[in-house]
């Protein structure tokens, strides 16, 4: 094959359309797609939307115009990864993501070629493999160059303290490390995503990893911080925030920060239990606020941690299935604090009607919404059926 240095016009129709319809894919990506799982979920929360727009912008100039990328061109890319890695993400994991990233946009972009123009799939295939190529080299350069300065070391004893307090295990080595400060009490934050515009995740982490003495960790849900809390005694959850500059009561939060106390370091396993409940429950229902605590959700998230009661609870709702009118009511009902009056206005109907379809509820599902028992029942429920995505990942 003859080296590509330029396109013809129908060429570069093609490659001008599979760089229209990537950078399109890019722009419409969200953290809860693809639903098949086609992108591991440790990429989605790594922020991975700002890295693939300048990886496409970079492989298409590359595919047109035959010039190899600078190291200037790549050095974002390479800086990304650097500290996805400082952060804690392992660097195979980064290898992983790249390979998951590439397969993902090229099963997307080869069905848009033409019969006619298949005989472009190996020229932009080897281009594509070249480019991977050149990439991941000069990340793992530099990757191995980092790993020879002396900060390496220290990043590496505090992603192992991390973990070795969120296990419960004891950290009492490290305290002997003058580099290496233990604080005596920690704020949890987990953090949870949303559907967060590009780099939101990215600035949230580096504000975390830049309080003093505070500790990163990745879990299977995203992020989690073990922020020292101040002996003074003051409110660590508002101190975090400050410190943050975190949005209040923002109407549509990009992301969650479930948070929990641990007064000493055996209490740590515990709390971080707890602020990853708390993170999902937030998640799951979209409250409003960004910081949440257990004390402000304790409804829901007993029935979270309720185990298989959850989903008894959840299954009281099922005769409802194929009656959405029913559902609505219910759900006006519980949002309007059990006034007819109210729910009558919000959903356009007679009062008459809010209540023959409350006694339709009651028939189905033997709760009656009138009742003290039967409304409680029912608030759990939806509850339980909301919290559903969380208790999988949770």
């Amino acid at each position: 094959m003859t080296e590509h240095t330029g396109t013809t016009t129908d060429t570069a129709a093609v490659f001008d359309l599979l760089r229209e319809r990537a950078t399109a894919l890019a722009a419409s990506f969200s953290v809860e797609l693809p639903a098949n799982g086609a992108l591991p979920h440790s990429m989605r929360d790594a922020d991975f939307v700002p890295s693939a727009r300048v990886n496409l912008e970079l492989f298409f100039r590359y595919l047109i115009d035959g010039v190899e990328p600078t190291v200037a061109d790549t050095q974002p890319l390479i800086d990304r990864a650097m500290t996805l890695v400082h952060d804690g993400m392992p660097v195979a994991e980064v290898w992983h993501n790249y390979r998951a990233g590439t397969a993902f946009f090229w099963s997307a972009l080869v069905p848009l070629v033409e019969d006619a123009d298949y005989r472009l799939i190996p020229q932009v295939s080897l281009r594509l493999t070249d480019y991977i190529g050149l990439i991941m080299g000069r990340i793992a350069g530099a990757l191995v160059e980092d790993a020879r300065q002396p900060r390496w070391d220290l990043l590496e004893r505090q992603h192992e303290l991390a973990d070795a307090l969120l296990a419960g295990r004891d950290p009492g080595s490290w305290a002997l490390d003058p580099e290496t400060t233990v604080p005596p009490a920690f704020l949890i934050a987990a953090v949870r995503l949303g559907d967060p515009t590009p780099g939101t995740l990215t600035q949230l982490r580096s504000r975390l990893a830049h309080l003093p003495g505070t500790l990163l960790h990745r879990d299977s849900g995203g992020w989690t911080a073990l922020v020292p809390m101040a002996a003074d005694g003051g409110d660590p959850v508002r101190v975090l925030s400050a410190a943050l500059a975190l949005p209040e009561n923002a109407p549509h939060p990009q992301y969650w920060i479930g948070v929990a106390a641990a007064t000493s370091h055996a209490a740590v396993p515990a709390a971080y239990a707890e602020a990853q409940v708390v993170a999902e429950v937030a998640r799951s229902l979209e409250l409003p606020e960004v910081l949440c605590r257990q004390q402000d959700m304790m409804f829901e998230y007993a029935i979270a941690t309720t185990g298989s009661t959850r989903t008894t609870l959840a299954a009281v709702l099922a005769p409802l299935d194929d009656q959405p009118m029913l559902i609505q009511t219910l759900e006006a009902f519980i949002d309007n604090e059990f006034n007819h009056n109210a729910v009558a206005r919000a959903l356009f109907i007679h009062r008459n009607t809010v209540t023959y379809r409350l006694a339709r509820i009651a028939d189905l599902t033997g709760y009656d919404p009138l009742l003290a028992t039967g409304i409680s029942t029912l608030m759990a429920a939806r509850t339980a059926r909301r919290l559903k995505p969380a208790a999988a990942r949770g």
